[in-house]
């Protein structure tokens, strides 16, 4: 198995890549709520040629929700219809044969059908397609996932914020290792071989989060039951500005 990443790894990804942007997109209002897990229960679902990516020891199973917007094509302008729509993602942290450290998704759900067929099709990503809402009150954001085709009980709802700006994650804090990813893995059954995905943007700005109500059905549905528990880390980020590349062969 190969050796963790170091710290000039884990710096190096988020440099500019060189190549072509495939599409424009902005991320905004994200919570990152974390559950810590033993690393053999993430090793046990990953694709050959990935590894779980650990810190202090431990395995991290994330919980993603936010909104996207302006999603679009270089040199086009933004369909609002389209082009904005709700996430919520189910993702882990890898790295690969050659030490790159990344993000290996179970499950991305959106309410847009048009975004999960791009998302599936040239992506090779798992979207799936969801009725999802984001409410505000307060200063809260209530959001809902009910994945179509699903149980009705089975529904994804957190309330949360963000509170007190922190200063930037430095290389080699748990909040860098959580958030500056920068490389997403996927896996094409079709040619049985892992892809990877580049992303750059500046680094995010975090904020301490309060998480209010929640209801976990989509770590359920990926395989990781968590009940009435708490996640062990959250913080919550206003947002960036995201280019999205080709994918590639790892």
């Amino acid at each position: 198995m190969p050796v963790d990443p170091a710290i000039e790894d884990r710096i190096r990804m988020c440099e500019r890549p060189s190549g072509r942007v495939a599409m424009h997109q902005n991320w905004r209002d994200l919570l990152f709520a974390h559950w810590k897990l033993e690393p053999e229960a993430i090793q046990a679902t990953l694709p050959p040629g990935l590894y779980v990516d650990t810190y202090d020891g431990s395995a991290w199973l994330g919980l993603v929700p936010f909104l996207m917007r302006d999603i679009r094509p270089p040199k086009l302008f933004a369909v609002p219809p389209i082009s904005n729509f709700l996430e919520m993602n189910v993702r882990t942290y890898v790295y690969d044969e050659q030490g790159r450290p990344g993000v290996w998704f179970y499950s991305l759900d959106a309410n847009n059908p048009l975004a999960v067929f791009v998302a599936q099709k040239f992506f090779h990503l798992p979207y799936l397609w969801a009725d999802m809402s984001e409410k505000r009150s307060n200063g809260n954001i209530h959001y809902s996932c009910h994945r179509k085709k699903t149980p009705a009980d089975e529904v994804t709802e957190i309330e949360y914020s963000g509170t007190r700006e922190l200063s930037p994650p430095e290389p080699g804090s748990f909040e860098y290792f959580l958030v500056e990813r920068y490389l997403l893995y996927t896996w094409i059954k079709k040619s049985q071989r892992l892809f990877t995905g580049r992303v750059y943007h500046t680094p995010y700005p975090v904020y301490e989060a309060e998480v209010g109500s929640m209801k976990t059905a989509v770590l359920d549905q990926a395989g990781f039951p968590m009940g009435d528990r708490s996640p062990d880390h959250v913080i919550f980020s206003p947002g960036v500005d995201v280019d999205l590349y080709s994918l590639e062969p790892a």
